[in-house]
């Protein structure tokens, strides 16, 4: 057995060589595109030396390359493959089936259309960023957007920065660097990429207190921990966990009331900040930014581009004397937003003025309320679409599922949707996933029993004709 092996070796050794051999250097392949390609050259030289490598790599591993696999005619049609590939853009715009509304691996919400004219006129044309047109001096550039902030959540003043953990860590570093904030031990949450509530205020300078049992905090526990270091009551909306069972946590106008006592102020992280009540449409009831500083909240951050639907944002609004503080931070230049944000967030908060108007116009809000019977419709349109001519490649169904609100935001709520269910007869579940997650505009999907679910709830009716054909393409069928 070991002399066959070893005669196997001695044969193929020199068959190894002679492909390594034929293999054309950098420069004759680069003759051979002058004509072909139209690219910049650095990136044909890279596509080249990266196909070559390859074709070196299999040969040297024993993967199966034949001398045809050397011929001028392959190697440019890989080379071109390949080309193609590295001039594609790395962010790209995808297709999310998956069903979670605000996806954080997928950029979570999408902005309204309505944003689109808005965002290009920021990008190439000037603006008034930090011109005061009024006076024709120097302005500010959160000026732009504070008084709608503030006519919509009924707050004194507000202030916008580059995400909400950000916002925390302005507030904190303001009025609580050196000195304790009290905090809920229920309340310490981790959210997404493991930031956690304590590691913020760590980095902010304050010192944590934690008070109360897990699941159960008493108004007594913030009383018995106050003290002459004591900075700030600080409470947390779980928006990404929901305990049940043996509960209770003290309510925010206790802690106004409880802070008005002792000289202390109070501070609210709604997370995903909602500025309708979501729950006039079938959701549970998440409170609103507007409930929240009615109470009486000092302060209060929310993020942009979760249940509000607008671009990534750390918005933060209150009483006048605090966000003047909060303004003056010299950490705040680090932390400001650019025209792009603001383009996009006006245009967004500008549709809260008439609610109706927002669920309809803006993406997150229009796609966590529509119907069963909206998905249905879509589902059915892509699966007549693809049915007929897809029969013998895949078993096509239309079926109930649960979608999710996502990004953190009513962890507990699953809402009924429509699905298209695919079950592939020639190939597995997991190469399906992977040819539609690679195609040149990728679908996103999810398995579940090994079956491939496609959610109509995230995917828009513009969509599913783009769904139709990548997946003709992906089983290799015209439609």
């Amino acid at each position: 057995m070991k002399a066959s092996e070893s005669k196997k070796s001695k044969i193929a050794a020199p068959a190894k060589q002679n492909l390594l051999r034929s293999i054309p250097q950098v420069d004759e392949v680069l003759q051979w595109l002058t004509d072909v390609i139209d690219a910049p050259m650095f990136l044909i030289k890279q596509s080249v030396r990266e196909e070559l490598e390859l074709l070196r790599q299999n040969i040297l591993s024993g993967r199966k390359v034949n001398k045809s696999d050397l011929s001028r005619k392959k190697i440019i049609a890989r080379v071109q493959k390949r080309l193609l590939r590295n001039l594609a853009p790395n962010f790209k715009r995808v297709i999310n089936a998956t069903g979670v509304v605000i996806h954080t691996n997928l950029g979570r919400s999408i902005l309204p259309f309505s944003a689109r004219e808005a965002l290009v006129e920021a990008g190439t044309r000037y603006s008034n960023l930090e011109f005061d047109l009024a006076t024709g001096k120097r302005g500010s550039r959160y000026s732009l957007v504070e008084k709608l902030l503030c006519d919509l959540t009924g707050a004194e003043a507000a202030l916008v920065v580059n995400n909400n953990a950000a916002a925390v860590l302005l507030v904190l570093d303001t009025f609580a660097k050196g000195r304790e904030v009290i905090v809920s031990r229920g309340q310490l949450v981790e959210i997404g990429g493991s930031f956690r509530i304590p590691d913020v205020m760590a980095k902010s300078g304050a010192k944590l207190v934690e008070v109360g049992a897990t699941n159960r905090t008493h108004l007594r526990d913030y009383e018995g921990a106050i003290n002459e270091e004591t900075a700030m009551l600080l409470k947390v909306h779980a928006s990404n966990f929901k305990m049940v069972g043996f509960t209770k946590e003290v309510l925010a106008e206790e802690l106004v009331e409880l802070a008005g006592r002792s000289d202390l102020l109070v501070m609210e992280d709604l997370g995903s900040g909602c500025l309708i009540d979501i729950s006039k449409y079938g959701l549970k009831k998440e409170p609103t930014v507007q409930e929240t500083v009615k109470v009486g909240v000092d302060v209060v951050t929310f993020s942009g581009d979760k249940l509000l639907g607008g671009p990534q944002a750390g918005l933060i609004v209150g009483k006048r004397k605090i966000i003047d503080r909060i303004k003056s931070n010299q950490l705040n230049r680090a932390l400001r937003i650019d025209k792009f944000t603001l383009a996009a967030l006006e245009t967004v908060l500008r549709l809260y003025y008439d609610h109706e108007t927002a669920v309809i116009e803006i993406p997150t809000l229009a796609m966590l309320t529509a119907s069963p019977e909206i998905m249905g419709r879509r589902a059915q349109r892509l699966s007549r679409r693809v049915k007929k001519n897809l029969a013998r490649k895949c078993t096509i169904s239309v079926r109930t599922t649960g979608s999710r609100v996502g990004g953190g935001a009513l962890p507990e709520e699953e809402l009924e949707s429509r699905a298209v269910v695919l079950e592939p007869l020639d190939r597995t579940i997991n190469e399906l996933e992977k040819a539609l997650r690679t195609n040149s505009l990728p679908v996103i999907g999810r398995i579940e029993e090994d079956r491939y679910i496609l959610d109509m709830r995230t995917v828009g009716d513009d969509e599913i004709p783009l769904v139709a054909n990548i997946l003709h393409q992906v089983f290799g069928v015209k439609p």
